[in-house]
């Protein structure tokens, strides 16, 4: 990422962008909430956007940050950091150097920690406000952006912030492009040296592969409290139920027990 040689007269602003993970194959692939940031940051009149990794750079990871210049970028900007590195000083460094007035983030990452954090821990770092789930930039001026936050229910929050800031994006954010084949060959990669500092708290971590959560019994999809109170009220269809009459506890239990493993409650 290069010093601050911003046009002075634009908007400068640069897109975190991480290695994503295909939900059904595994595979390396540009992240959906990344993609949809550099989307939005497209959609800035008068911008200077650049985009800016920090990780290893190999094949599977190569093929996923070219989708990102595949969106319409000459040049991505990669810090390189080894397996078990802490990203956070620098890529605290790089936007340091660079000045940029607007960075956008993905709220979560789908690769390795995803906790989420790493934005926060810019912000407080870096000194700079942080606004969460953006859903568009409505303007800026005079150092101001206006902004759009998404709400539960579809709701929205217009918000002014001081820039420099963060804001990280999720699904509320405007769908990304499809990557074009071409400017993703064509693009550059461009390859920074960077500080190296090891993540031990990460180093005394043990990771194993998720369990499958148990199935709900019963889902009840409704709009309004009327809605569900129907929902509940009303009679399960079907003859597969069974009334037990006239039992011990000991069976009642039993046929509990039997129906929580039937449904994968229980293990």
């Amino acid at each position: 990422m290069r010093p601050d040689t911003h046009d002075k007269g634009r908007l400068a602003v640069t897109v975190l962008v991480s290695v994503g993970r295909h939900p059904l194959t595994g595979r390396g692939r540009r992240a959906d909430q990344d993609a949809r940031g550099v989307e939005l940051a497209r959609a800035l009149a008068d911008a200077e956007v650049e985009l800016l990794h920090a990780g290893r750079l190999d094949a599977g990871s190569e093929a996923a940050l070219r989708g990102y210049l595949g969106m319409g970028f000459e040049a991505l900007s990669l810090l390189e950091q080894p397996a078990g590195a802490d990203v956070l000083p620098a890529l605290a460094e790089a936007l340091e150097a660079a000045g940029p007035q607007l960075v956008i983030a993905g709220e979560q990452a789908e690769q390795g920690e995803g906790s989420g954090l790493l934005p926060y821990l810019l912000a407080e770092r870096l000194g700079w406000p942080l606004v969460s789930g953006l859903a568009a930039v409505e303007g800026v001026s005079q150092g101001v952006a206006t902004l759009l936050q998404a709400l539960p229910r579809g709701q929205r929050r217009r918000l002014k912030v001081r820039l420099p800031a963060i804001v990280t994006v999720d699904v509320a954010a405007p769908a990304p492009r499809q990557s074009a084949y071409g400017p993703a060959r064509r693009g550059r990669l461009d390859v920074q040296a960077a500080p190296v500092v090891p993540d031990d708290d990460l180093a005394r971590w043990q990771a194993q592969p998720a369990r499958k959560r148990p199935k709900r019994l019963k889902i009840v999809k409704a709009a309004s409290a009327r809605d569900r109170f129907k929902a509940a009220a009303a009679k399960a269809e079907g003859g597969g139920g069974q009334v037990l009459t006239d039992i011990t506890p000991e069976q009642g239990a039993e046929a509990i027990f039997k129906l929580l493993k039937e449904e994968g409650v229980l293990r």
